[in-house]
């Protein structure tokens, strides 16, 4: 069994899809960053690295909540991680692909409103 932890933020609103069998799943994609330090002789540091990553819900009640979450909410994700090959026609090397599969989702803290836009908290 391998495991995956993932903190960053939402990449978009979860999204519910159905497979050929017309069973309904949810897939949302998670935002990690990667802060490089800068290099001895300079003080800019490079800006950080992103990589998305795509995770896949087949859990009827865990799909009604994540189709609750928004874009931009920071997220505490686990995910079951399965490295899979699928035949390219022409090559002999088989292309390999990452497949997340969601176990447990925390919402860190929600997206962030535009300035112009007050919050529920905010009203006194």
């Amino acid at each position: 069994m391998a495991k995956l932890v993932l903190i960053g933020n939402l990449g978009g609103d979860p999204e519910t899809r159905s497979d050929k069998n017309d069973t309904p799943y949810v897939t949302y994609t998670v935002a990690t960053q990667q802060f490089v330090p800068a290099p001895a002789d300079s003080v800019d540091r490079p800006p950080p690295k992103t990589t998305w990553h795509r995770v896949f819900s087949f859990n009827e009640n865990t799909n009604k909540y994540l189709s609750t979450l928004r874009k931009g909410s920071k997220v505490y994700v686990e995910a079951g991680f399965e490295l899979r090959e699928t035949p390219v026609e022409g090559q002999n090397t088989p292309q390999r692909s990452v497949f997340l599969k969601h176990e447990s989702i925390k919402v860190v803290s929600p997206p962030k409103q535009p300035a112009h836009e007050e919050s529920p908290e905010s009203h006194e």
